[in-house]
């Protein structure tokens, strides 16, 4: 994950989404000079659109188009067929005509349809509503390959209106180059391996999706989605055909989510200002658990904390929330865990609530919308209900810590 995005580690990169999101204004004429290459630098940011591509050396089109040249796999043994996995999904607003790119798994049927799994959370399920509303087709192109950000944009929990593309030059360093469809009015990454053109018709009957071996540890249920079908094939000469497998986790995409944790800590921070950390736990599966830290100042902090997360994006769909004190790690499970034990009463400190979940949740009640829990596990203060004297944790002081590493030569251990 660190070499597809360029860097040492997702610090870095967290730093630059800090710098993007609290950019420190300059004060003079000096530092406005040295603003100068930044300010270019984000000019370059947005996609450019070229007259030809690789993605379109070889160009098959109509009865030509023929998936089954692809290696498509067959991932699990109980999966419904053969899927696409790592295909960047290109939709498009019909109002707007701004591109949006996602990550949704592709059923193959025959060899020019297929089925597309878009959650109805998902822009690309937005934009196939505005379609039915317009009584038009969806172009849709699926892209495979090219700059090695693209995969990791398309599968970003972004705010909305903030355009993976947008966000792939910024990791890119330079605005992705974009090319014009044959068969329908989209535009791609121009440096793709493989390009599928097509559309939805939303209007048309859906079709049986599924199972499948998901990210969450078991097979996804069968499920209707809209078919989708192929008008055009075009690929650069010898094409690489990118796949993933996802499945109990860790698998590939478990470091894609972890990447994102990372670098998405200052839009957290910025939704929701108390937060210090975040941690997403691997047997949390992304949406399960999110563990946070914050800085308690006020009674109740924890459940106002909690509620926003469930109003920040992707994030809405949390469905256990455990809040700590800043001196918890975060990322030791032990340790919050420990905490949930010392601090909370059951009855005082869990908050209850009703709303939307992922829908590959099997354990809710309704596909897509259920019960969440909040666990305040922070120290409790007065104001928050039924309070006794707090006790004080057993911990050594970090004036005697500090003692004992510059005297530790001294003690012939």
């Amino acid at each position: 994950m660190r070499l597809a995005l360029g860097c040492e580690d997702f610090e870095e990169l967290a730093a630059r989404v800090q710098a993007l999101v609290k950019p420190e204004m300059p004060t003079s004429l000096m530092d406005k000079m040295r603003k100068l290459p930044e300010l270019a630098k984000l000019a370059s940011f947005p996609p450019k659109t070229v007259r030809s591509g690789i993605c379109q050396e070889v160009v098959h089109e109509g009865d030509d188009a023929d998936l089954a040249r692809l290696p498509i796999i067959k991932c699990w043994p109980d999966d419904g067929g053969k899927y696409i996995t790592l295909g960047n999904i290109l939709t498009k607003d019909p109002e707007t005509g701004d591109i949006n790119v996602g990550m949704y798994r592709v059923q193959l049927f025959e060899p020019r349809m297929c089925a597309m799994h878009c959650h109805i959370h998902h822009d690309g399920a937005r934009n196939i509503r505005m379609y039915k509303k317009r009584g038009e087709r969806m172009p849709v192109a699926i892209a495979f390959g090219g700059e090695s950000v693209m995969p990791y944009a398309a599968s970003c929990p972004l705010p909305p209106n903030v355009s993976e593309l947008l966000l792939a030059g910024f990791l890119n360093g330079r605005g992705i180059e974009m090319v014009p469809c044959k068969t329908i009015d989209m535009q791609v990454p121009a440096n793709s391996e493989i390009i599928i053109e097509g559309y939805i018709d939303p209007d048309e009957e859906y079709i049986t999706e599924g199972p499948f071996g998901d990210h969450t540890g078991v097979y996804s249920l069968p499920g209707q989605y809209p078919k989708y079908h192929v008008t055009a094939v075009t690929h650069r000469r010898q094409p690489v055909y990118p796949t993933t497998i996802v499945g109990f986790p860790p698998q590939e995409d478990y470091y894609l989510g972890k990447a994102t944790e990372r670098i998405f800590l200052p839009l957290l921070k910025m939704i929701v200002p108390d937060v210090i950390d975040y941690h997403l736990p691997m047997f949390g599966a992304f949406h399960n658990f999110a563990f946070i830290k914050i800085r308690k100042e006020y009674a109740l902090q924890a459940r106002r904390v909690i509620h926003a997360i469930w109003g920040a994006g992707q994030m809405a769909l949390t469905k256990f929330i455990i809040v700590v004190d800043e001196h918890v790690n975060v990322h030791d499970e032990q340790d919050v865990l420990f905490h949930v034990g010392l601090n909370v009463d059951p009855r005082r400190d869990i908050v209850l609530s009703d709303g939307p979940l992922d829908i590959l949740d099997h354990a809710a009640p309704h596909e897509g919308a259920g019960s969440k829990m909040g666990i305040d596990a922070t120290e409790k203060i007065k104001g928050e209900g039924p309070v006794r004297e707090w006790a004080k944790e057993v911990r050594m002081p970090d004036e005697i810590l500090q003692l004992i590493d510059r005297r530790w030569s001294e003690y012939g251990l």
